[in-house]
């Protein structure tokens, strides 16, 4: 009988994350902190910013990766540090900066005797590499240089909900009936699930042994980008005529994706001009060197992030970014990916308990607490256009259950006093959902109230921003309706409490 195993490692091992924040960065730090054997840091130059985000164990250490007294803070006992830091940069003096920041990094991390960086980087090969892509791989070299051993993962196209180049596949399909397809668009690509980015950079942290290399990283499938247009295409129900051409250069058609896709216009050049090289994994080490990652193919990974994005719509609390302290709320809403959301808040001086018991009262026979001239017009058009109208109703007047009918929508989910989300079901050129949320405050309570559009085809955008004025006169009345009742309800009770 052989006795049992030691573990590998009996204390933590101290662990750096920088670009936190940013895209990768953010879907690593929760699996980190979900690590019993890892002790989480993470530099911030705006602490402030990330700290609502982590748990309570990761310590912050403020800086930037060109300052090197806050990188030598930072990297003080740390065994593996997470190079993250990377922008899609302007101008050109950026790769030679993002080259400095990357040599300060690694002189910080070999004085204070890191034992491995992870770094991801850029896959991509042949002559005339975008300056985008030349950068990212020099960063990656610099690195290496440093004495630090310094593993470098080189990945494609990342596929996620919120990843740059699934929000430009996504834009593109669901705003342009017919796409002209230039030459670069069959350029062949390996693209990677984020989840898969995820795995193989957790994966690096069990390495038996540091080690100084590049290894490739990317997906089941080789396609084309015209593919990823046409696999995002059928998994969301819309046809599009793919039509080639054969003259229309990287910087050309990045001017035409800007007009296409505003939101991305100054990074869209540098996305396009990394497609005129193929990227695509031609050493299959990683397979061999993280065999317990096997990544999934495009329609998966397509797949898996269309669904994330429903748990988004769970769990993503809208309003952190668009009020207090976050932008102002704009005309039409704001952006989230393709997502359209508009928040609006109000204070009741009433309980939360008196306020929630308001909003679980909404529809059936209490009405939707504002405009109803305007809802009784909407549910007539629904039934016009073979939708369920408002004659359903609701069963009970004064509770919710999940699953639940209320007039043109269903509770998709309910917090009793906190939270209730409804999902329409009239029809719409999209998904639509409609949230109130409840917090607690000093003498009341504040209401929350978010709409969320996901618009689909050139339909969707249209039909949010031409019903915008009506729909900024419904919500906004129907929050005044909620708050009055909820004061009026909760009225009582205050009363009783201060007699008391």
């Amino acid at each position: 009988m052989t006795a049992p195993a030691s573990p590998r490692h009996s204390a933590p091992r101290r662990v750096l994350l920088t670009g936190a924040t940013g895209y990768v960065g953010g879907r690593l730090l929760p699996v980190l902190e979900r690590r019993a054997d890892v002790a989480l840091r993470c530099l911030a130059r705006r602490p402030e910013f990330l700290r609502p985000r982590l748990a309570a164990t990761t310590l912050i250490a403020p800086g930037d990766v060109r300052d090197p007294a806050a990188l030598r803070a930072a990297l003080a006992g740390v065994d593996t540090a997470y190079y993250l830091v990377h922008a899609m940069g302007e101008g050109p003096g950026f790769a030679a900066e993002e080259e400095r920041a990357a040599a300060a990094f690694a002189e910080a991390a070999l004085a204070c005797g890191v034992r491995q960086i992870v770094y991801l980087g850029g896959l991509g090969s042949g002559p005339g590499l975008s300056p985008h892509l030349a950068s990212r791989q020099a960063v990656g070299e610099r690195l290496r240089a440093s004495g630090v051993p310094t593993l470098e993962l080189r990945a494609s196209i990342i596929i996620g909900s919120g990843s740059l180049s699934f929000e430009i596949v996504r834009a593109l399909v669901d705003r342009v009936p017919v796409l002209v397809t230039p030459r670069w668009t069959r350029v062949l690509t390996q693209p990677i699930a984020i989840e898969d980015v995820v795995a193989y950079l957790l994966a690096a942290l069990d390495l038996p042994a540091p080690v100084n290399e590049v290894i490739e990283i990317g997906g089941a499938d080789v396609v084309s980008y015209g593919d990823l247009l046409r696999e995002y295409a059928r998994q969301v129900g819309l046809r599009r005529l793919l039509v080639p051409v054969p003259v229309l250069t990287p910087r050309l058609s990045s001017l035409w994706l800007a007009l296409v896709t505003p939101v991305y216009r100054r990074i869209g050049r540098h996305l396009v001009e990394g497609l005129r090289n193929p990227t695509v994994v031609r050493d299959a080490r990683a397979l061999e060197r993280f065999p317990g990652v096997r990544p999934r193919g495009v329609a998966a990974a397509i797949g898996r992030a269309l669904h994330l994005e429903d748990e988004a719509v769970a769990r993503t609390r809208w309003f952190d970014a668009v009020g207090s302290g976050g932008p102002a709320r704009t005309w039409g809403g704001r952006r989230f990916g393709r997502r359209l959301v508009d928040v609006r808040r109000i204070r009741v001086s009433a309980p939360p308990e008196a306020a929630f018991r308001a909003v679980e009262r909404i529809g059936g026979a209490q009405g939707w607490y504002g405009a109803p001239a305007l809802w009784r017009l909407r549910g007539a058009l629904d039934l016009a256009v073979g939708g369920v109208g408002m004659r359903r109703g609701r069963a009970d007047p004064e509770r919710l259950r999940a699953g639940d009918a209320v007039d043109f929508w269903r509770v998709e989910a309910i917090e009793p006093g906190r939270l209730l989300r409804l999902a329409a079901e009239m029809r719409v050129p999209g998904r639509a959902w409609l949230q109130f949320e409840v917090e607690p405050e000093a003498g009341g309570a504040a209401l929350v109230q978010t709409a969320i559009f996901d618009p689909v085809g050139l339909g969707g955008p249209l039909y949010w921003y031409a019903l915008y004025p009506l729909h900024a006169h419904v919500f906004a009345a129907m929050l005044r309706g909620i708050a009055a009742a909820a004061q009026r309800s909760g009225a009582p009770a205050a009363a009783g409490r201060a007699g008391a």
